[in-house]
């Protein structure tokens, strides 16, 4: 090529003759060509600025060459041409492919010189309805702040120094340092973060996160700055509603050196991990105070913000742009989404189609790989960012903003997928691979869709008949078993003594004063002078003989004895006479002989499917091959509120998540109780209470129909209706 860059442009900007009918386009006249980085097949490239929207466009050698022969007008001469003077050889639908590029992307001028027609429709095709207007500043927009490009030019020179190699080698040895004396001072360390994890706590984090973006975005900047290009603006994006600085450095792309990319590209991250650096170091050394709490602030905001937000390359942070040219594939994600999404219609439909672009084996794999990995990592964001948005508004609002979100980022991609599949039905139908992904899809559907037989398992505790417990009133030590662990026993058997040393002695004392004030009422009776005192001396006599009385039940108390027939079982078999025990705590109970009862707790899914009747299986813990046979006697419409048999309790190795309040156990989720009896009972269980697996047939359902349920569930609860 004899023409220089400057050239080529203002030929293609120029009058060329139209050849053929439509009219060929011209260029416009205001953009500007750069020569580029060598491709990663070893093919120059160019770089083409739009300088009214500030974006640029990277040209491959054809396209290069389609741009330099422009004046011809023609695409098959421009094939030709092309042909003759370089080894390329394009077809006619490739160069047509080219021009029409600039064509959609807005490069090219409007022919004619009554285009007003052609202008009012371009306009019209850019315009949205008021809704898409307001949907579209919701999901993102900018807002421009600041015009940093003459200020970063005055503080570049000043800051130089930031970019030496010593500074950078002075950094990371703080770091390292750092980071091995925080090792050492671990306990220190996290207990300063845990004291953090609260409301003042966040809010100082907040205000330092926005201290480190500031200066992250600055980074960016002042690298820019230093490779000569212009920074026009900084301001904030906001996704979501959730704002995140940006800085514009789109001239980067006029840069021919790849290494100059990255470091503008990673200068944020970079200055996030010089902070972190210097910041971790400071904590070690610095003594109690301020200084000290805003250094710990800084170290552990930088390093988590760096490594887990911008380093990510699934959204378009710095770590995407980084690895973007890094791969030198620009436009990533959305090159690896198309051959994602070729690859899925080859596996599902086997269309034969070639590839959007040829990559070879290993990157193709990885391209995939990045692709779907970020399609998953996206739906995670996408759902949780949907949650939020609903969290913060008013629920109305938030319902509605939430369903936006679904729409917008999971449906209208799925949506706009199937469209593509059906605009090739034809294709589709006599495709011998989607049949048979349609009738494996059908079968999966049939799975989800018809209502099987299901089980319905949970933990439960078989009663062999009423249970009456013993209990130690006051903490004492137990003096003597009256009577062997499994005995049978009849009512008014005296069962165990507690040592009652205390009881005695207010009991011994309580007695003193009941004849001492006996004795001074009997005197009072004859004594004038005592008789004012008399009705003083009654009182306090009627109370120590209350007194008296009380302590005289309370000493019966540590000597209990069976209220009914039944069996006597202590709850620990190796409790033996002279162990101490604490107040109120359960010693032993007696067990009647009565039904066979088992109690247990289901979810809100599984109760919908258990009716009165049902057949259930007991398996009791550590008792294999023993087995009791239920039926369902009874299902409560409310939830529970309180857990009533701890030993069900996940705290105490049963399945019900818990928690504790005020020594009650509540459960974390809605457990409705359920009473199943025993059809035949077995004898191996007779007298004692077990804990166990219980097994319950439930009414077939489908898996579609719980999911229904538990979403229109959901729904309700969280709409206040």
């Amino acid at each position: 090529m004899n023409s220089s860059v400057s050239d080529i442009l203002l030929r293609a900007a120029g009058g060329a003759p139209a050849r053929h009918a439509p009219p060929w386009p011209q260029l416009r006249q205001e953009l500007a060509l750069h020569p580029g980085p060598s491709l990663r097949n070893g093919q120059p490239s160019w770089t083409l600025h739009d300088p009214v929207r500030n974006l640029y466009f990277q040209l491959d050698w054809l396209s290069f060459e389609v741009l330099a022969n422009w004046d011809l007008a023609d695409v098959a001469a421009i094939a030709q041409a092309i042909s003759e003077a370089t080894t390329l050889r394009p077809t006619v639908k490739q160069v047509e492919g080219v021009v029409r590029f600039f064509g959609q992307n807005q490069l090219a001028a409007v022919p004619g010189a009554d285009n007003s027609r052609e202008l009012a429709a371009m306009l019209a095709r850019g315009r949205h309805r008021w809704w898409q207007v307001l949907l579209h500043h919701y999901l993102f927009f900018r807002v421009p702040l600041l015009k940093p490009d003459a200020l970063l030019g005055w503080l570049m020179p000043r800051l130089a120094f930031l970019f030496s190699r010593g500074f950078l080698n002075l950094s990371l040895l703080a770091g390292l340092t750092g980071v091995m004396l925080v090792y050492r001072q671990w306990s220190e360390f996290s207990s300063t973060l845990v004291d953090n994890l609260s409301w003042s706590g966040a809010a100082a984090w907040g205000m330092v996160l926005v201290l480190v973006k500031v200066l992250h975005e600055f980074g960016h900047g002042l690298m820019a700055k230093r490779y000569g290009c212009r920074v026009p603006t900084m301001g904030l994006a906001f996704l979501v509603l959730f704002p995140m600085p940006y800085t514009d450095v789109n001239e980067a792309w006029k840069l021919r050196s790849r290494r100059q990319r990255l470091l503008i590209g990673s200068a944020g991250v970079l200055t996030e991990l010089v902070i972190a650096a210097w910041a971790t170091l400071f904590w070690v050394f610095l003594p109690d105070g301020v200084l000290r709490h805003m250094a710990f602030l800084l170290s552990t905001t930088t390093w988590i913000s760096t490594l887990v937000v911008n380093c990510s390359p699934f959204m378009r942070f710095d770590g995407y742009f980084l690895l973007s040219d890094f791969l030198e594939l620009p436009n990533l994600h959305a090159r690896s989404f198309a051959l994602a999404r070729w690859k899925l219609r080859e596996l599902l439909f086997d269309f034969k189609d070639p590839p959007p672009e040829h990559f070879s084996p290993g990157m193709r794999r990885a391209l995939l790989f990045f692709a779907w990995f970020t399609w998953i990592y996206r739906l995670v964001v996408f759902l949780g960012i949907a949650a939020l948005v609903y969290g913060f508004f008013i629920k109305a609002v938030g319902i509605l903003l939430f369903a936006v979100e679904i729409i917008w980022f999971v449906i209208m991609p799925v949506m706009s997928e199937i469209k593509v599949w059906s605009a090739r039905r034809a294709q589709v139908f006599s495709s011998r691979r989607a049949r048979i992904g349609a009738v494996l899809l059908l079968v999966a559907a049939g799975l989800i869709v018809l209502p099987l037989p299901g089980l319905v398992r949970t933990a439960g505790l078989l009663h062999t008949g009423q249970e009456l417990p013993v209990h130690a009133r006051e903490a004492a030590r137990l003096a003597a078993l009256h009577v062997k662990d499994g005995a049978r026993v009849t009512s008014g058997t005296p069962l165990l003594s507690m040592d009652a040393e205390a009881v005695q002695q207010k009991l011994a004392a309580v007695e003193g004063r009941r004849q001492r004030f006996e004795a001074e009422v009997a005197v009072a009776t004859f004594n004038v002078e005592r008789r004012v005192q008399l009705q003083v001396r009654e009182s306090e006599l009627l109370t120590a003989e209350r007194t008296r009385s009380a302590l005289e039940s309370q000493k019966q108390e540590f000597e209990p004895v069976a209220r009914v027939d039944g069996t006597f079982r202590l709850l620990d078999p190796d409790l033996r006479p002279g162990t101490w025990v604490s107040r109120n705590e359960q010693v032993a109970t007696v067990v009647t002989d009565g039904a066979w009862t088992v109690e247990c707790y289901v979810d809100e899914e599984s109760v919908h499917r258990l009716t009165v009747g049902d057949t259930a299986r007991f398996y009791p813990d550590g008792r294999s091959g023993a087995v009791l046979e239920l039926r369902v006697a009874g299902i409560d419409r409310d939830a529970a509120h309180v857990l009533d048999q701890p030993v069900l309790a996940s705290l105490h190795g049963g399945s019900i998540e818990v928690r504790e309040t005020e020594g009650r156990l509540i459960p974390e989720k809605a457990a409705y109780r359920v009473t199943l009896e025993a059809v035949s009972p077995n004898e191996e269980f007779k007298g004692h209470t077990w804990r166990g697996k219980v097994v319950m047939r439930a009414a077939p359902e489908s898996l579609a129909a719980r999911f229904a349920r538990a979403a229109l569930s959901l729904l309700w609860r969280e709409a206040g209706l």
